[in-house]
């Protein structure tokens, strides 16, 4: 089983555009959404949620008034100054539990929050394991490392040769948590100065938790002299440019339709997108429809 991460060093490059035509090409994959915080994948896929699960991962501290004599000692201590005549705001509160250690009547307890929920469903491609983070939610990373575990169960149990993940954009600790132990990662950037600076951080990323990584240009030939620029940097790093992608507003037309581009037209950028993953596929040493596609009726349920 292989692990492959699609990210980019800043939104709107494209990763997810270009991750739903991988899932068409490979037709065995299971799918993972790990940008939790403004996940669009499903958009592309139309998924049918199968398993709904909360997310729990943070505590924030609460105050019995029947026990509590007001004695001040929680306030002192609170460094959010969450606490005000007595009650916690649940905004301010970091979840510290100062206050429920230093409290002598035992009037503050800890209380668990959900701050998001995650799915299991099933696309035209394959099994999708996403998630949705709630608004001003923390603990992104540990959602994005529950989301990865569940992925790998499902492609161990259902002999699944391959899991691709639409990272999430930037170099904070989500897209680590999307990095950690994969085979390899994708970087999708775009000619732009900003692109270009991005590439580098998120290349920096990779580099130092030893991932090796490949990078596609997107829309290349609106700054032919920055498409230069990069293949000049990926050259000095050591990361091949495996793809370039011209850019066709049929591309915008096959989201409007919800579907791959690859699915939606036989075009140049098809035809790109396709070669960029034989490319791909020989550096991992990765047969393309490993262990046949199946039939629709062949897949395995969740």
């Amino acid at each position: 089983m292989k692990e492959i991460t699609v990210i980019s060093g800043k939104g709107g490059t494209g990763k997810t555009t270009l991750l739903a035509s991988l899932a068409a090409l490979v037709k065995r994959a299971v799918l993972v959404d790990a940008d939790v915080d403004a996940a669009d994948l499903h958009l592309l896929l139309k998924p049918l949620v199968r398993r709904r699960e909360p997310f729990v991962a943070s505590q924030v501290a609460r105050i019995d008034p029947e026990k509590c004599d007001r004695c001040g000692k929680c306030v002192e201590v609170c460094r959010f100054e969450a606490i005000e005549d007595f009650r916690v705001d649940p905004i301010a509160c970091e979840g510290c539990g100062v206050c429920f250690h230093v409290c002598p009547q035992g009037a503050v307890f800890m209380e668990d929050v959900q701050s998001g929920e995650w799915f299991i469903s099933q696309t035209r491609y394959g099994p999708m394991v996403h998630a949705k983070l709630g608004v001003a939610q923390e603990n992104s990373g540990k959602l994005v490392t529950l989301v990865r575990k569940e992925a790998q169960r499902i492609a161990r149990e259902q002999n699944y040769p391959l899991i691709l993940i639409d990272g999430p954009p930037g170099i904070g600790c989500p897209v680590i948590a999307s990095l950690g132990g994969v085979n390899a990662v994708l970087v999708v950037t775009e000619p732009s100065v900003s692109g270009i600076h991005d590439l580098e951080r998120v290349l920096g990323v990779s580099r130092h938790f030893q991932v090796p990584a490949w990078v596609c240009v997107n829309k290349w030939d609106i700054n032919p002299e920055n498409t230069a620029k990069i293949r000049g940097y990926c050259q000095q790093q050591g990361c091949p440019v495996i793809g370039e992608i011209p850019f066709d507003p049929v591309v915008t037309k096959a989201m409007v339709m919800e579907s791959a581009v690859v699915e939606y037209s036989g075009g140049i950028v098809s035809q790109e997108i396709k070669k960029m993953w034989t490319k791909f596929e020989r550096l991992l040493g990765y047969p393309l429809d490993a262990g046949g596609a199946l039939r629709e009726e062949q897949r395995p349920s969740l």
